[in-house]
């Protein structure tokens, strides 16, 4: 056959002229596709804070001068307060305004009015609670100075959203949701500082989770559980009762692991000879971070740390003379009360042997793409009815909440104070006004002071067990009548070993006339904290921010000798066998590259859901002292006490033994067989999560492009990093690192995490992350004026 050649030149000038249109489309789709790109983009960096050249501000009297260093952090100096606090809340809005908008939604329970019906649970419980409508009573208390700070911050928000409407360069995120942020007021700066008292909580959970235990377990079993084991045991109301798991399978619970460590150190014990402080606020690792960091200076003050965003001044920090960090105390704030409701009736309750009106408060909510929610709160005499607020209204018993939180409160009339303290007096005397949430303040002045201080409302029971479990709503004697008086709060100044460290830890001794608390953190880190500065000598920056870096585990060098040796013996597989063998060598470091620490924890989570595998999930996430309690039951099988708990499931050893093997089964499945290739940096792993990169994969390549990153520590390590059993994620710890050496008090150390910028094109939005896990500090200065330069101008 011959082939065929094709010589028609018609078809060969189709033929062209369709690659010529093909050519043509695809240069036309390329040029709209970069044109989009290009637009966009412009777009986006138009919400990208703006830190250098000059901004007319009208709500300014004089001008105001922004240094922003190379760490993103700004430093305002101003020739007033008004214009101080106006531009504080300007440039945080430029940071962060995103953030601030759901945080204020997410503390008054307006949520759903942007996010839709996902979110309607969740309002329902913070419109219960009642932060905001506690923020609004709070107002009436401030000072009118406090107030026009509040006023002036809230105006500087105010110009920085209405210029960013203008010129359509509000943050994209308010894009995807569809809305704009309304105008800031001071009630929201308020609300935010009340969901900060939220977020470090109280105890009610326990309390709810004690009469859970009593409800389902014989008493010995469930009083075994209690955080302290009562001699003289607390009663249950037998004639009355409410269903815990009904009540609060909704419940909103703050991550068991807020918490922090703070210590400061006298020159005794120091390389200058001034005292040194350190401070890390354990709470959600999140982006944006919790935290902001700034300078604030006019001729009445010069102040550098971090604050919310959404709230002006400094809460931790230091200024020329004087540095404080604080921990969480952690007292029984909360009370739970059981209340007697009168039979169809839905707001009388019985009290002192009468049937008393409740407080009826509407609080509709609306809902995006959804109808509004006609919610109603009743609040009882000792506060809102928490027990209904996700479940059918009108029962006959149910369980309202008091909480310290929910009373008018001052802090920011502290902040304002603390900000200017000159030394230990002056400083405590703005404490007077910090009442909430409790917090163990630490202090340190240049002329050589270091000091001590638990500082908020703490309410007196006369009876510890009395913060048990609920409490007898009808009961008059039940009410709570004072609380610990100012000058009685623990403290110490000046003491004799050098040193005052905290964690979360028992703060006082038994012979302390107060009852404080019976939940507190698992003392391990504690112990690690005191025992380097109780052995250490002319300490320097670097030896503290080392020790806020430390990952040895305390808990495991007190049990893994013990295990090892009631396994001793005990007939193993090959594998087990192996893996005590390494623990036997094993260091106790929390270190990524390290298999042990794997082992030991994967070991002590599969105790635990061996131990407690009777009681559902809904209800363990309200066992907030799971930790110190299996800790009790575990020492109690190894001095050869009986333990309920334990017997359960054949004894100590066999608990140990039937754990083991299903971590290791469990470890094997994911990191493959041979157990020398198990790191613990495979499973702990820092992820620095924006509220919408779970939305889309696409928003999560822009908002969470980097890898989650292996972290040393755990949550019972100084180098705080708590994360989620499933999978790993660490998604608490310290949220801020703050280190300062009272010889050069102008000079401070942090680490913001993961950057301080909310924005993800900024140069600050992820740049503190990689430090973050391996505990690179920057320096910021007071007098120290470089980088980029901004002018607020009226």
């Amino acid at each position: 056959m011959e082939e065929r050649i094709d010589n028609n030149p018609i078809e060969k000038k189709r033929k062209f002229s369709k690659s010529k249109v093909a050519f043509i489309a695809i240069g036309i789709l390329l040029m709209v596709l970069i044109i989009i790109i290009i637009v966009v983009n412009a777009y986006l960096n138009r919400s990208i804070e703006k830190t250098e050249g000059s901004i007319e501000l009208p709500i300014l009297k004089q001008e105001v001068q922004v240094i922003t260093d190379a760490n993103g952090v700004p430093q305002i100096e101003a020739a007033n307060e008004h214009d101080l606090y106006a531009a504080q809340g300007y440039v945080q809005a430029q940071y962060r305004l995103f953030q601030m908008e759901m945080s204020r939604r997410q503390a008054s329970g307006t949520l759903s009015e942007v996010a839709g019906e996902a979110a309607i649970d969740q309002d329902k419980y913070f419109r219960t609670l009642g932060l905001r409508r506690a923020a609004d009573e709070s107002y009436a208390l401030y000072s009118d100075e406090a107030k026009l700070v509040l006023e002036a911050f809230a105006k500087g928000v105010n110009a920085y959203i209405e210029q960013a409407k203008q010129s359509n360069s509000l943050p994209v995120e308010f894009k995807l949701m569809g809305f704009e942020p309304e105008e800031w007021t001071p009630l929201d700066s308020l609300t935010i500082g009340k969901y900060m008292a939220f977020d470090l909580g109280g105890h009610w959970e326990q309390q709810a989770f004690n009469y859970y235990l009593l409800q389902q377990f014989d008493e010995e079993k469930a009083y075994e559980l209690f955080p302290s084991y009562p001699r003289d045991k607390p009663v249950i109301m037998e004639e009355e009762h409410v269903s815990i798991q009904d009540a609060f399978s909704k419940v909103m619970i703050p991550h068991t692991f807020n918490g922090s460590n703070n210590w400061v150190v006298s020159g005794d014990k120091t390389a200058s000879g001034f005292p040194m402080l350190a401070d890390d606020p354990h709470l959600g690792l999140a982006t944006p971070a919790i935290w902001i960091q700034m300078q604030l200076k006019t001729d009445q003050q010069q102040v550098s740390g971090v604050i919310f965003a959404g709230v002006p001044g400094i809460i931790l920090g230091h200024n020329d003379q004087v540095a404080w960090g604080v921990t969480n105390t952690g007292p029984d704030v909360q009370q739970l009360y059981l209340e007697k409701r009168k039979p169809n009736s839905k707001a009388e309750f019985l009290f002192a042997g009468k049937w008393v009106e409740a407080t009826v408060i509407k609080e509709p909510i609306a809902v995006k793409d959804g109808e509004t929610i006609d919610y109603e709160v009743v609040e009882t005499r000792h506060g809102p009815v928490i027990s209904e607020f996700a479940e059918d209204s009108g029962k006959e018993n149910v369980l309202s909440l008091r909480w310290t939180a929910l009373e008018p409160t001052t802090e920011l009339e502290a902040i304002l104070q603390i900000n200017k303290a000159t030394d230990w007096k002056s400083f405590e005397k703005g404490l007077e006004k910090f009442l909430v949430p409790a917090q163990n303040f630490v202090f340190a002045s240049k002329d050589g002071t270091i000091a001590y201080k638990a500082n908020g409302n703490i309410p007196v029971y006369d009876n510890e067990k009395d913060a048990l479990l609920p409490l007898p709503g009808w009961e008059e004697e039940s009410v709570w009548q004072r609380y610990i008086p100012f000058d009685e709060l623990p403290k110490i100044i000046n003491p004799e070993k050098g040193y005052i460290a905290t964690a979360n830890n028992k703060i006082t001794t038994d012979d302390y006339p107060y009852h404080i608390s019976n939940v507190w953190a698992q003392p391990y880190r504690y112990e690690r904290i005191a025992d380097v500065l109780e052995n250490s000598e002319e300490i320097t920056v670097e030896d503290m921010q080392q020790l806020q870096m430390d990952s040895f585990n305390m808990q495991a060098k007190e049990f893994v000798p013990a295990f090892l040796q009631q396994l001793k013996g005990e007939e193993l597989s090959e594998q087990a066998e192996h893996a005590l063998e390494l623990l036997k060598e094993w260091e106790y470091e929390d270190t990524v590259s390290a298999s042990e620490p794997l082992i030991f924890h994967y070991w002590y989570k599969k105790m635990e859901a061996t131990i407690y595998q009777d009681i559902p999930d809904s209800m363990l996430d309200l066992f907030k002292v799971k930790g110190q309690s299996t800790d009790a039951l575990l020492r109690k099988g190894i001095n050869g006490e009986n333990s309920a708990w334990l017997e359960d499931y054949g004894g100590l050893q066999q608990v140990l033994i039937t754990s083991l093997h299903e971590a290791l089964a469990e470890l094997e499945e994911k990191y493959g067989e041979d157990m020398s290739e198990w790191e613990w940096g495979d499973y702990h792993r820092v992820y620095f999560e924006h509220p919408l990169s779970s939305v889309h994969p696409v928003l999560k390549y822009f908002f969470n492009k980097e890898d989650p990153l292996p972290v040393d520590g755990s949550s019972i390590t100084p180098m705080a990093a708590s994360y989620e059993t499933e999978t790993g994620v660490v998604d608490h710890g310290a949220s801020w690192r703050f280190v300062i050496d009272m010889a050069e008090a102008g000079k401070g150390y942090h680490l913001v995490a993961p950057g301080q910028s909310g924005h993800f094109k900024s140069q600050w939005y992820h740049d503190q992350l990689d430090d973050w896990g391996k505990g690179d500090y920057h320096e910021t200065y007071l007098d120290r004026k470089t980088g980029d330069q901004l002018i607020l101008r009226p």
